[in-house]
């Protein structure tokens, strides 16, 4: 005996039965429950022991909890322990300065989340100086005034080498140790080792702004000068509103200084 159709209830002869869904169908009878197209063993989708094609098939959606009074006694339940949780704690930490923040799994959750974005952008910053060799330093006002105060001191330098140079050129022979005028040469100078000048042998400059101080100062760097009040510094350059560049006439010392401890003149 041939069995029934699953969608006309006819009878399904051999030659055209398709056995799905625990049920025997026409090959023209097995379709979308929903658009009535023609499905085969590899295209369908079962629900309910019903075929559908694969835009018509039935998702499946969340459920609403019906605000029933026990429910509405719940949450009425669970904001009053969570007032009673809050006014202990805050009655334990009360004068401390600080509030605690309750463990919960909330902020587990947002403390993971942090975790995995901190790790984020530190893969991704790795990434981008990944290869370079070298680390990037942000061009800052103070890495500018480290720079330029760099600079400065290269200055330094080189006129310093320039002027041990010009002197060791300058210097008479070791038989005849007078100099242009007919004087007897300077015996601090003679006597000094090659490379090292006494502040006293370099010249004042010859123009530039001249400032005084008005403070006492001791320096705290190498590349700073000394001050005491009423010092007079010169071929005074500004650096930035904080320190300066000069020469003090006292000592015969070039470097910084710091610009609220001086006047100009």
């Amino acid at each position: 005996m041939n069995p029934p159709c699953g969608r006309c209830n006819k009878p399904v002869y051999p030659t055209e039965k398709i056995n799905c869904l625990d049920k025997y169908w026409h090959k023209g009878c097995f379709s979308c429950e929903v658009c009535k197209m023609a499905l085969s063993m590899t295209t369908y989708k079962g629900f309910e022991k019903k075929p559908y094609c694969s835009m018509h098939y039935p998702k499946t959606s969340f459920t609403i909890v019906t605000d029933t009074p026990e429910n509405l006694r719940l949450k009425q339940q669970s904001m009053l322990n969570s007032q009673a949780l809050y006014k202990e704690d805050f009655e334990k930490n009360k004068g401390k300065g600080f509030s605690v923040v309750t463990d919960t799994p909330e902020m587990q959750r947002l403390k993971k989340t942090q975790d995995q974005i901190s790790h984020a952008l530190y893969k991704e910053d790795f990434e981008k100086s990944k290869g370079k060799g070298f680390s990037v330093v942000a061009d800052t006002p103070e890495m500018q005034r480290l720079k330029k105060t760099q600079d400065q001191i290269s200055n330094i330098k080189y006129h310093e080498e320039f002027e041990k140079s010009r002197i060791r050129s300058d210097a008479p022979p070791p038989e005849n140790r007078q100099d242009y005028e007919g004087q007897p040469a300077n015996p601090e100078r003679v006597a000094q080792p090659v490379g090292q000048v006494h502040p006293a042998t370099i010249a004042p400059p010859a123009g530039g702004k001249r400032f005084q101080a008005i403070y006492s100062y001791a320096a705290a760097e190498g590349d700073e000068v000394s001050l005491q009040e009423g010092d007079v510094i010169l071929d005074v350059e500004p650096i930035d509103e904080g320190w300066m560049f000069g020469f003090n006439q006292r000592t015969g010392q070039r470097g910084l200084l710091p610009a609220n401890y001086v006047r100009p003149v």
